[in-house]
């Protein structure tokens, strides 16, 4: 699949990107150490695609994410993805993980059960791990059973996790981050 193109954006999590086919969502970017890692991280994703201002559709979905981050409790969950290049398995577990709301959180396991995979609660974090939407499809929702966090692949791993959900109402504001 190529990508169209992509854009960054700032948010109260910092510089994010997203890329899209058509008005669809195909990638999206926490974000990395600096802007134009997380440009490079985008041009490696999403090979041939350039950055440049987004087609409406796309420019929404930024300024809802931003407004997430704000306090909107935006769950985003009808902005268009295209998933095509995504395994079945995958993209099931990126259904459930969208219907998690803004100020709240599930436990892997329970994202296995809801699949009637009860049991594979390590396959839907391998899922999650290398999902190319965050944010839309909210993987920082999803914590272990007792609640406690672990390995997160964005930049920053489990201190941005806790703040993507410091700002979404899910953890008191003064639990401690790196921020």
């Amino acid at each position: 699949m190529t990508a169209a193109g992509f854009a960054l954006f700032d948010t109260a999590v910092g510089c994010c990107a997203l890329g899209w086919t058509g008005s669809a969502i195909v990638e999206v970017s926490l974000p990395e150490a600096s802007p134009d890692d997380t440009r490079r991280r985008m041009r490696r994703r999403l090979p041939g695609s350039g950055e440049q201002p987004p087609p409406a559709p796309v420019r929404q979905a930024i300024e809802r994410i931003v407004a997430l981050f704000d306090g909107s409790g935006d769950d985003l969950a009808d902005i268009e993805l295209d998933l095509s290049g995504v395994a079945d398995f995958h993209r099931s577990v990126y259904r459930v993980t969208r219907d998690i709301r803004p100020g709240t959180t599930r436990s892997y396991g329970a994202i296995a059960t809801e699949l009637g995979l009860p049991g594979a609660a390590r396959a839907v974090g391998r899922a999650l791990g290398q999902n190319p939407c965050p944010i839309i499809v909210p993987c920082h929702r999803v914590v272990a059973a007792d609640g406690s966090m672990h390995g997160f692949s964005a930049n920053g791993g489990v201190a941005t996790k806790r703040r993507m959900l410091q700002l979404e109402g899910a953890l008191p504001a003064d639990e401690p981050t790196l921020f």
